[in-house]
Parts: C-alpha cells; structure tokens; sequence
C-alpha cells in the first residue's frame, strides 16, 4: 500500500496531538528520545512497539543506550513524513506511559 506524503500543515496538527515529538530539520521525519528509569524499562518498550511496527509493516529508526531510546519515523516509499508515522508514534506514546522516567 502506497502512503501519501504528508503536507507541512497535517504535520504541525498531527504533532500537536502527541508529547515531545517534533519534525526533524529536514522535514522528512518526526522524531523524540524518551527517557525511562532503567534500561529493562528502554527494552520493554522497544519490544512492545517491535511488535505493533511488524503488525504495520513499518519499522522505526532507532537507537537505545542504556534508559535512553531515540526514535526516527519516516517512510521511505514516500520520502517523507506520512499517516503511517503517526500510527506508530501513537502506538509508542501508549506504550511510553507508565514507563517513562
């Protein structure tokens, strides 16, 4: 299935609705670097949003050390920012609350 790339305005109201996350400067992905308390807590959230990306069939960027997760979204097919991003940056917010530090 083919992801229409996002126009700026969608963006900045999408973004809105989700906590600490932001439009990389390029423009082509939305990013955010949580924090939790330990690094158990970083790995059972990277293992609950694994699953819900394999279910979309879109896989984050991400890097995690120690209580540290950085994530990136973007969608490759459609060089840029689309709903499906935000499908998965929901899906993360969900499973970020109660975790984070």
């Amino acid at each position: 299935m083919q992801y229409v790339k996002l126009d700026r305005d969608v963006i900045d109201r999408e973004l809105a609705k989700l906590q600490g996350w932001s439009l990389r400067e390029d423009g082509l992905a939305i990013v955010k670097a949580y924090k939790f308390a330990n690094f158990a807590e970083a790995f059972g959230f990277m293992a609950e949003c694994a699953l819900v990306a394999e279910k979309l069939n879109h896989h984050p960027e991400w890097s995690n050390v120690y209580s540290r997760v950085k994530v990136c979204l973007t969608t490759h097919d459609s060089q840029g920012v689309t709903e499906r991003d935000f499908l998965l940056a929901n899906a993360m917010q969900k499973a970020a609350a109660g975790r984070s530090d």
